[in-house]
């Protein structure tokens, strides 16, 4: 076998011709590559095009043999293509504008969907800012339109990924489970750059729409998605609630401080805020405390436990009654902070019980906001929204990778 040969083969890209293999200076194996095809094809569209002039001499990066940098030589020619101009040709192993090859770039992507971009960097022997350009690279080679095709249920939320009110608003598909679109901002402002990205004929076929009780969210569905029925999230709902309850049970705190009936009430906040089958004997021994000894609080508690009832009901109808009886209870409870929160929620009222309907959650996006958490907390932070959205597209859109592995064996 010809030494051409077994390069050829060992670089795993086909329709390349090897010429020549030799070691540089600096201890480098430079692989001098060139296509197989006749006629060059434009690096935009692939099509077949004249050629223009030829390039110097240039090298891509590919996959390391051990320790050994290996880098392809080649001097690309430019054609003059009747639909792009004149671009560089297409080469089968590489980018015409990237300095490493696809199987490089593959398994730098593939690194830095499991861990952080300082170990891909020193994994790959490459700058830690080249990591991050080479992710970029990826998204926006296999992120395109098509994804935003068929969306019919969405979620939306936004995540906090620096201190001082830094956010992003992230949209995903209930039905591919993925993350579709991201930006930052938090406001209508934000979220109408989305349905106007997306355009009219998307928008016309989005159904439900699953959001917290931000107003700026709402507003923008409204205007953008008239058609469309909002889903208020169940967690806030019931979040309400919980945090009426607390409210309640800081304030008797305060004001029983000194008194025999202060340890009562105190440090009951998790026997009070759990779920009934999660209590434990000492749990219900507070409870019980609880409601011999402080009939506001107790009447707190089974008021938040009330509502969650009210939302367990499969049934629309039975569900509404129930609601608009805790809410008429809530509004007459003389309990300040439920009677804020019953305002809340009979403003929001048709968007709850959309979800007795449908029992659809924002469940979905919270799961991909604590992976979206791990992945801030996994490289420290970010510098710039940029970066993170790259990394969220990378690690939550659905994008595949085909890095060159070993094939396993049964040794």
């Amino acid at each position: 076998m010809r030494v051409t040969t077994l390069f050829r083969r060992l670089l795993g890209v086909t329709g390349v011709r090897v010429k020549e293999v030799f070691f540089q200076l600096d201890e480098k194996l430079t692989i001098e590559v060139e296509p197989r095809l006749r006629q060059p094809r434009c690096g935009g569209c692939r099509r077949r095009a004249p050629g223009y002039d030829r390039r110097p001499l240039r090298w891509w990066r590919h996959l390391a043999f051990g320790q050994t940098v290996v880098r392809l030589a080649y001097a690309p020619r430019r054609v003059d293509c009747p639909r792009c101009g004149v671009r560089a040709e297409w080469v089968p192993w590489g980018d015409p504008e990237s300095r490493f090859t696809c199987a490089f770039e593959e398994l730098v992507a593939y690194l830095a969907q499991v861990t952080d971009q300082t170990q891909v960097a020193k994994l790959t022997g490459i700058a830690w800012a080249t990591v991050g350009s080479i992710v970029d690279r990826i998204v926006r080679r296999r992120l395109g339109p098509e994804r935003f095709a068929g969306l019919r249920r969405i979620g939306i939320d936004e995540f906090s990924f620096r201190k001082h009110h830094r956010y992003l608003t992230v949209v995903v598909d209930h039905d591919q489970h993925r993350i579709v679109w991201a930006a930052e901002g938090r406001n209508a402002e934000t979220l109408r750059e989305f349905f106007k990205l997306v355009g009219p004929r998307v928008c016309a076929g989005i159904e439900l729409v699953t959001i917290d009780m931000s107003a700026a969210y709402e507003k923008a569905v409204a205007e953008c998605l008239p058609h469309a029925e909002i889903v208020f999230d169940r967690f806030h709902v019931q979040r309400l609630a919980s945090d009426a309850l607390d409210e309640v049970r800081r304030s008797l705190v305060r004001e029983l401080r000194g008194t025999k009936h202060a340890a009562v009430v105190k440090n009951t906040r998790w026997a009070l805020l759990k779920n009934p089958i999660d209590l434990t004997r000492a749990d219900r021994q507070q409870l019980s405390g609880v409601q011999q000894a402080n009939r506001p609080l107790y009447r707190a508690y089974l008021l938040k436990e009330t509502l969650a009832g009210a939302l367990d009901y499969l049934q629309p109808k039975r569900a509404n009654d129930a609601l608009i009886a805790w809410l008429n209870w809530a509004s007459r409870s003389r309990l300040q902070p439920f009677v804020k929160a019953a305002r809340t929620i009979r403003a929001h009222l048709p968007g709850i019980l959309a979800y007795i309907r449908h029992r659809l959650t924002n469940g979905i996006v919270e799961g991909l906001n604590s992976k979206l958490r791990m992945i801030n907390h996994r490289a420290y932070g970010f510098h710039s929204a940029a970066a993170l959205i790259a990394m969220l597209y990378l690690t939550c859109a659905g994008i595949h990778l085909n890095p060159p592995l070993p094939v396993p064996t049964s040794c």
